[in-house]
């Protein structure tokens, strides 16, 4: 798979929600006691250096994540294999439209709107799996306008990445290309039009992608 193949091709993004513990704390959620998620639509994706977009009404936030890129076809895929269907990595946000989520989550709502604006899933180009030997152990940072938002590390996860391919696949097939969306750590927070947004990846210490995202509101048609 090429760099940017699974942007083009991939079918589905899907969303692990509340895998880290103090960043469900931070939002008032309990901690799940098993997996959850939810889709994004792959029209959502902007590479480096595009544009993420402010809706006019949404409080966006955003949120750091590790994106595993499925490399094969598979159902029910057992946690002990599921490494054998990872093409490799990327360096991701999820963008939230907050004040949308709140209101889905009050009503028993899905949260498509929220997570679905074009533009809110920003994403690397691929990173292969001989650059990350250990999932388990990923640095994360976000900063805006040069100010830390967010800084952690994979192994804070509550369900680590084969885990989460064996639940996600015990539902739904993945396919090449599909993009697992991992969790996101502590210090999710706004995001305004004119601030610029830099995130990167690093694995034992070595920097393996950084990523620039200005932020503007989004014109309307």
């Amino acid at each position: 798979m090429s760099p940017q193949d699974f942007i083009r091709t991939g079918r589905k993004i899907v969303a692990v929600g509340r895998n880290y513990a103090e960043h469900a704390k931070e939002l008032g959620n309990s901690i799940p006691s098993a997996p959850f998620f939810f889709l994004k639509p792959t029209s959502s994706y902007i590479t480096d250096g595009e544009s993420i977009e402010i809706p006019e009404g949404c409080e966006v936030h955003h949120e750091l994540e590790l994106a595993v890129i499925i490399g094969k076809e598979g159902r029910d895929i057992p946690a002990s294999e599921a490494n054998d269907y990872i093409a490799g990595y990327a360096l991701s946000l999820d963008m939230t439209a907050r004040n949308l989520q709140e209101m889905a989550k009050e009503k028993g709502m899905p949260w498509t709107v929220a997570k679905g604006f074009d533009t809110f899933t920003p994403i690397s180009s691929l990173i292969t799996k001989d650059d990350i030997p250990d999932h388990d152990d990923v640095d994360l940072l976000l900063q805006i306008d040069g100010d830390t938002k967010q800084e952690g590390n994979t192994r804070d996860m509550i369900f680590s990445i084969p885990i989460l391919i064996e639940n996600i696949s015990s539902v739904m097939k993945l396919q090449e290309g599909d993009v697992i969306l991992t969790g996101t750590p502590e210090g999710v927070g706004p995001v305004f039009p004119g601030e610029t947004i830099t995130c990167q990846l690093a694995s034992r210490g070595k920097v393996l992608s950084k990523l620039t995202f200005p932020v503007i509101e989004r014109a309307r048609t």
